[in-house]
């Protein structure tokens, strides 16, 4: 994976549809701190660990400032299915197209149990309330990751 991304950098902006067909553009948050989410598919063992403990951890996330988005390339209905499964109280965006994955750099080439494939490498952006990216985490502990996010911002 070449994320091309790096902390000082503008968020690239999208426009896609969240889990209720509702439009969302990255540019919606301005003059809040985003916590953007890439996670590889909804109802997996390891997205759904990640998941719960960005849930569990929400109000101690939003009393930081934090909107918390997750992207993948699931569908809306899909991503419906996952946030009702497990109350979850973010928005999920549907990519897809690929259009977030590769304007991010984090869709590409990965292995699994030596098989090679394509897909979404698990990252996340922390985004400042100027849309300008702040930190990048790239290894996402998923039973931790609220964590990981709030030591991001110190």
């Amino acid at each position: 994976m070449d994320i091309k991304l790096q902390p000082g950098d503008k968020a690239p902006d999208f426009t896609t549809t969240n889990e209720k067909g509702e439009k969302i553009s990255l540019s919606d948050f301005k003059g809040k701190k985003v916590a953007l989410f890439f996670y590889p598919k909804d109802m997996t063992p390891g997205c759904t660990m990640e998941a719960c403990n960005l849930r569990d951890n929400h109000i101690a996330l939003k009393k930081q400032g934090f909107e918390i988005l997750g992207v993948s390339n699931d569908s809306e209905e899909r991503h419906k299915k996952f946030i009702d499964k497990y109350e979850l109280p973010f928005s999920l965006l549907a990519d897809t197209n690929k259009e977030i994955v590769n304007a991010y750099g984090v869709y590409g080439p990965k292995s699994f149990m030596g098989k090679k494939y394509e897909g979404i490498h698990r990252t996340t952006f922390i985004i400042d309330e100027e849309g300008m990216i702040h930190s990048i985490i790239k290894k996402v502990k998923t039973k931790a990751h609220a964590d990981q996010i709030l030591e991001a911002v110190g």
